[in-house]
């Protein structure tokens, strides 16, 4: 994809073009004039009811940075969609004008990846959904003082009027060129549905607590609907990838790699809570699943595992000087399925291979994390898992780490969650 009429655009950013970015048939419809600070993309499939609610609610946000920001709503589809489907995306592309004008969002534009010849590919989603909105986003903003902001939305999802002003401020002042906005799912319709999503939030919550208290890198969320970067910091990354599910683990995880990711304060985000079986995994598809098999479908990793993480970094710090099979021996006897692992992942070659790379200690660290990076840390964590460790109900599994972490422990799943809420929320 070539850039179009902006002339200021680095060379970072048209490189990035020329080498990843989307190409037709999607274009933006009425394309704005002038250009943006940043831009909030949506991507939309099937959502007639709920897009109006998040744009009402981004149209909260103060007038001044709503000008300042290009609202992009990516209508998509596959060929494979339901006639519903087909049906709700049309009146969507529709009705947008009038959503346009109803919430006085003069910025608000869309992409249609939904009528016949603009369809996504069988096998894509909301990854590709994501990734066209961003990528014809960079043509629209504006470099020349400053570098502009790409933010992750959803059509189900609800935003506070400190929202764009969080944004802006964390940006303004952070190192990192991405960040992850504190989250908080919508109350569900039913007692049943709000047990589902409660577990499944709290899940999300430990899992990252957890990976804090063994001093990952990467204990940070990765929700679609609540990230943000610099563009520069997105070109640099690679792009959004194309993923049907989970492209924002990875997206955040790369950009970590590249640019480092950072929470940002001041807001929070309200993702849907309902159940879903669009993707493979993930929030809808846990919530369904609970919903339709019960609560023991959503077990917890025991706490003892994250302390044998804990180790296996620590190795990697404390003995950077030896060679890969003599940290693999010393991971073994932390615990053999560790070490195990370790060697399935031919970690022993990669360490050597660092080492011969690396012209400081802190560079292969460096260079270790971005091996060992937040898929790795997940593969183990299944690893030990299936070896013996299988996972267990929040019950048992959330106290041993609040209690690690200093916090005491409510007792109950409700008040675990909003004692997590306000810990990594600030």
């Amino acid at each position: 994809m070539e850039p179009s009429g902006n002339p200021f655009i680095p060379t970072a950013i048209a490189a990035y073009f020329a080498k990843r970015a989307v190409s037709a048939p999607w274009h933006i419809t009425e394309p704005p004039a002038g250009i943006f600070h940043g831009a909030v993309v949506i991507p939309s499939l099937a959502e007639l009811q709920n897009l109006p609610r998040t744009l009402h609610s981004l149209a909260q946000n103060p007038p001044d940075l709503l000008e300042r920001f290009l609202i992009l709503v990516v209508v998509n589809q596959r060929g494979d969609a339901s006639l519903e489907e087909q049906a709700d995306n049309q009146t969507t592309l529709t009705t947008l004008p009038q959503w346009r004008q109803r919430y006085g969002l003069t910025n608000l534009c869309w992409v249609d990846a939904a009528s016949p010849s603009c369809e996504l590919p069988l096998k894509q989603g909301v990854g590709l959904a994501r990734k066209i909105g961003l990528d014809l986003a960079l043509s629209h903003l504006d470099y020349r003082d400053h570098d502009p902001l790409l933010v992750c939305l959803d059509a189900d999802t609800l935003v506070q009027p400190d929202y764009l002003e969080a944004i802006v401020h964390h940006f303004a002042v952070a190192t990192a060129g991405g960040a992850c906005l504190p989250f908080r799912h919508q109350p569900a319709a039913t007692p049943q549905g709000q047990a589902a999503i409660d577990r499944y939030e709290l899940f999300l919550r430990v899992y990252v607590q957890g990976l804090e208290l063994a001093g990952s890198p990467y204990a940070f969320h990765t929700v679609g609907s609540a990230m943000a970067c610099r563009a520069s910091a997105y070109a640099a990354s690679g792009g959004m990838n194309r993923r049907l599910a989970g492209e924002d683990f990875y997206f955040l995880q790369q950009v970590h790699k590249t640019a480092g990711v950072a929470p940002l304060s001041g807001t929070v985000v309200h993702p849907s809570p309902r159940s879903s079986h669009r993707v493979p995994f993930g929030t809808g598809r846990a919530v369904g699943d609970m919903l339709a098999k019960g609560n023991e479908q959503m077990l917890f990793y025991r706490p003892e595992l994250f302390g044998i993480l804990e180790e296996w970094l620590g190795l990697a710090r404390d003995y950077a000087d030896e060679d890969g099979g003599g940290i693999t021996q010393r991971a073994g006897r932390v615990a053999p399925h560790l070490g195990s692992f370790l060697e399935q992942a031919g970690f022993g070659a990669a360490w050597d291979n660092m080492k011969r790379n690396a012209p400081s200690r802190d560079r292969l660290l460096n260079a270790f994390h971005g091996w060992f990076d937040a898929f790795r840390t997940m593969r183990l964590m299944h690893h030990l898992t299936d070896c013996g460790s299988p996972r267990i109900a929040p019950e048992q599994a959330v106290a041993p780490l609040l209690a690690r972490a200093g916090h005491g422990d409510p007792g109950t799943v409700a008040g675990q969650l909003e004692l997590l809420r306000s810990v990594q929320g600030r």
